[in-house]
């Protein structure tokens, strides 16, 4: 069995770490063998994925950083869900050679792992903090003034980061340790990091909606408002596309260890996780215009180089065309002039006749 380049207490630990990493690259080795096409699906959706999630998050790193005038909680939310999808699309490469080598690359699968885990739980504590935060910043505006700064969010980021690096990390050693009780533990932590966040937004939404029946708000509330609700649904979306079928499947393997067809249950609810990489950019246009302005002037940009490109060349190909045109007339007038000069020598021929 090849070594796994971890720090291990002992051979114990390091023989259960082995175990526990076979099982998960036994899924991986079971997509190939048996469901090749889903495999090479798979792979060319993950690249896709890697490709459009490191283009988005990276705008949206330079707006939020260096375009965004104001910094407010939503921003710093916003910019460590932006370094957290960057950080999804960064482990799809580990992702991508545990494809390819069939589930072979221990290290590939315990680095996978390890950063599929904390990156998705980042995700979604982030999230769902943005959501709280626009909850508190609409609704509860007076009552939140106080504790609702700068300071207060990046201590709440770096609580997220601590917390999910820490559970990511006890989980796998107790899964490497004692293999028996691991599904016990990834159901308690599928309950208290997936569905409280969800409920959360659930209950912070008919909030929302609710407070937006108010006939005496102002027009300006209410359209702030209406974009509070337009954000909490993007962000329901998400957990239902993304982040709910990998936690079903989760809870359903729990009580049900023999589902049929767990290997492609498996790799379709991860590939979905992953997905969310390149659907939390819409978030970002709720949290701030500079995103949506941002992306529009590359669009026009890039259509504007297209289109001075495509001129262009209609240019060369005009000047190409002109060219061959002016010969053809030379060619026509010449053609002509010979039939009049024909026709002058034999009417000077009857005449001498």
């Amino acid at each position: 069995v090849p070594s796994v380049d971890v720090p291990v207490t002992g051979p114990t630990n390091l023989s259960g770490m082995e175990a526990y990493l076979q099982r998960l690259a036994h899924l991986d080795e079971g997509l190939y063998n048996d469901f090749y096409g889903l495999w090479i699906t798979l792979m060319v959706i993950n690249s896709l994925i890697f490709l459009v999630g490191m283009v988005l998050n990276i705008v949206a790193l330079y707006v939020f950083c260096f375009r965004t005038k104001q910094t407010t909680t939503s921003v710093i939310y916003t910019i460590n869900l932006a370094v957290t999808d960057l950080l999804v699309n960064l482990s799809l490469p580990t992702r991508i050679l545990l494809y390819y080598s069939g589930g072979a690359c221990l290290t590939c699968s315990y680095l996978h792992i390890f950063s599929y885990f904390v990156n998705m739980y980042c995700s979604i504590l982030f999230l769902t903090c943005i959501c709280v935060d626009r909850y508190l910043a609409i609704v509860q505006v007076e009552e939140s003034r106080r504790w609702r700064n700068l300071s207060v969010a990046k201590c709440v980021c770096v609580s997220v980061w601590l917390l999910a690096i820490v559970v990511t990390y006890s989980f796998l050693s107790i899964a490497f340790q004692h293999t028996g009780c691991c599904l016990s533990k990834l159901l308690f932590l599928t309950i208290t990091e997936f569905f409280l966040p969800l409920i959360i937004i659930v209950i912070f939404t008919l909030r929302i909606m609710w407070a937006l029946a108010d006939r005496h708000l102002m027009q300006q509330s209410r359209k702030r408002r209406r974009r509070a609700v337009q954000l909490l649904t993007t962000v329901l979306i998400i957990f239902t596309v993304c982040f709910t079928p990998f936690h079903i499947r989760q809870v359903v393997v729990y009580f049900y260890p023999d589902m049929p067809h767990h290997v492609i249950v498996y790799h379709l609810t991860v590939t979905l996780s992953s997905l969310n990489s390149c659907m939390d950019p819409v978030v970002y246009c709720f949290v701030t215009n500079n995103f949506k302005a941002t992306m529009r002037h590359l669009l026009h940009r890039a259509e504007l180089e297209h289109t001075s490109g495509d001129i262009i060349s209609m240019q060369h190909s005009s000047k190409a065309s002109g060219g061959t045109t002016n010969a053809i007339t030379n060619n026509v007038i010449m053609m002509t002039k010979i039939p009049s000069s024909l026709q002058r020598d034999n009417l000077g021929k009857n005449h001498t006749v």
